[in-house]
């Protein structure tokens, strides 16, 4: 089966977005008020804090949105700003006790939609799918992005 650049470019953005409409809709059926957008920025703070650019980066937001979507998650208690002290004028971002609390019961939710996406994979099949969309991945970006 060939497939042209147009085709697999819209069935790449296909995919994304059915992930991304289908981890919101797991995430209300849970009773979670989240955003996939917030689901992504707790994801990325599970790792450990992180500045306000590298989650606007991760989230594919732009910086003023990504610290719009801050300022609803720090008003709920499930971050904090931090300053940064390698940079007076930069902040941290923390995830606080709560945030965690909630990250450990969420992140279920992303494992059930990665679950529904692969069913029918075997292990090599997924193994092999996520070998082949990070060498796309990869040949697409610049050296050193």
């Amino acid at each position: 089966m060939s497939c042209s650049g147009s085709t697999l470019g819209l069935l790449f953005r296909q995919v994304r977005d059915a992930m991304w409409a289908q981890m919101e809709r797991e995430l209300a059926a849970a009773g979670y008020d989240l955003t996939f957008s917030q689901y992504v920025t707790l994801k990325e703070l599970a790792n450990g804090p992180a500045g306000v650019t590298e989650l606007a980066r991760v989230a594919q937001l732009h910086p003023g949105a990504m610290t719009r979507l801050l300022d609803r998650l720090e008003e709920r208690g499930i971050v904090q700003r931090v300053a940064d002290p390698a940079d007076r004028r930069a902040w941290r971002i923390h995830m606080t006790e709560a945030g965690q609390s909630l990250w450990t019961n969420v992140s279920h939710c992303g494992h059930r939609v990665r679950e529904q996406a692969m069913r029918g994979m075997s292990d090599d099949d997924r193994e092999r799918l996520t070998t082949l969309l990070t060498q796309v991945r990869d040949n697409l970006t610049p050296s050193g992005s």
